[in-house]
């Protein structure tokens, strides 16, 4: 159905019920004048004559004859003042009841603007504006939720940034003044006390850049250099480079990934993805056990797993997991992990590839999950 028809279709009722009115009082003045005509004509003259010669003790000869000259001569003209009578009446109604429309309309409006949750109702004919005021007050409540949120996650953003950039920085500073005020520390002490400055230093460069990707991708689309890449060659390359991370407490990762399995992407933005996911589930697994990355194609999707076995997270956190400035642990302590941007950005970045990224977990272990468009086939060559 075109719009052009669905507008007709929505205004039909309403047209119908004005043109019933409109005809109704058509109808009703017309029978009104020809009443007053048949009456002036019949037993209305018959009293007007005999009301004359009784009220004026006039012969019913001239009675008659003033009756004559006043009425029956001029009965078009009476006609024309009734016509006009009647269609003044009928205009007016007619103004007065498409004003109630307009009212309802004005009172519609202004019920978008009010804070109330109650639906805004018009009359039974005005059903189609009832349904689209509606909508436009959904849609309006909704922008201004999103506005709220918006403000809430900026004021937030500013809190655990100041937050997490001050720990590092006041260990920073309170060891440059250690070092400072006391000039007769060994040179074991100053180079222990030099390395965890150069630690918390670096802790405070990987803050500072994670809140500014986080803020690039909100701001801006995420420009993608989509090529073909090899899955299998990327995740077992970046299961050796965490070898220094996972081994000091026996942990170990396995992937499991078809050696021709072809994933098209943007290499590095996809590394980013799969670095921050392995990164959490090093950073939350037990010691001692093994992470699980499988991946696979799936009809028009490749499917990538990652499971590690570790604490049940509730239903509540996994709902806020990709949110940003998220961490499991309430404390945002430095052993466990970032300033809780690193999935927010995976998922900006599977966003982006037109993906999907989830996460599960139960006493069996922690699941992420991520979904991905898989390399499209060339058409085979006919004959």
């Amino acid at each position: 159905m075109s719009k052009k028809t669905a507008r007709k279709s929505n205004y039909y009722q309403f047209e119908r019920k004005m043109m019933r009115k409109m005809f109704s009082l058509i109808l009703i003045s017309i029978g009104m004048v020809l009443f007053l005509r048949e009456l002036i004509r019949g037993r209305f003259g018959e009293a007007v004559v005999t009301f004359l010669a009784s009220k004026f003790r006039l012969d019913y000869l001239d009675a008659l004859y003033i009756y004559k000259t006043t009425f029956r001569e001029n009965l078009d003209i009476i006609i024309c003042i009734a016509i006009i009578i009647a269609l003044i009446a009928v205009f007016r109604y007619s103004v007065h009841w498409v004003t109630g429309y307009f009212n309802e309309i004005s009172a519609g409006c202004d019920a978008l603007l009010d804070e109330s949750r109650e639906l805004i109702t018009l009359s039974p004919e005005m059903s189609f504006l009832e349904l689209k005021l509606n909508e436009c007050k959904n849609v309006l409540e909704k922008r201004e939720r999103d506005a709220r949120q918006a403000e809430q996650r900026k004021n937030d953003l500013v809190v655990y940034l100041a937050h997490d950039i001050r720990t590092p920085l006041t260990s920073v500073i309170g060891y440059l003044d250690l070092m400072n005020e006391a000039p007769e520390l060994s040179a074991e002490q100053r180079a222990k006390y030099l390395s965890i400055t150069l630690d918390k230093s670096y802790r405070l460069e990987q803050l500072i850049n994670e809140f500014f990707e986080i803020t690039r991708f909100n701001l801006q689309s995420i420009p993608l250099n989509r090529e073909n890449l090899h899955l299998s060659y990327m995740l077992q390359q970046m299961v050796e480079e965490f070898y220094p991370i996972l081994s000091p407490a026996g942990k170990t990762a396995h992937v499991h990934v078809p050696e021709d399995l072809v994933l098209p992407g943007d290499p590095d933005k996809l590394a980013r993805v799969f670095n921050n996911i392995l990164k959490n589930a090093a950073a939350y697994s037990y010691p001692d056990t093994v992470i699980e990355i499988r991946a696979w194609q799936e009809g028009s999707q490749v499917r990538i797993t990652f499971t590690n076995q570790g604490p049940v997270i509730p239903p509540e956190n996994l709902r806020s997991i990709f949110e940003k400035f998220f961490r499991l642990d309430s404390a945002r302590s430095t052993s466990t992990g970032g300033a809780g941007l690193g999935l927010a950005i995976a998922k900006e970045i599977v966003t982006a590839h037109q993906g999907a990224i989830s996460a599960a977990s139960s006493e069996e272990g922690t699941v992420f999950s991520i979904s991905l468009p898989a390399l499209e086939k060339e058409p085979s060559p006919t004959n």
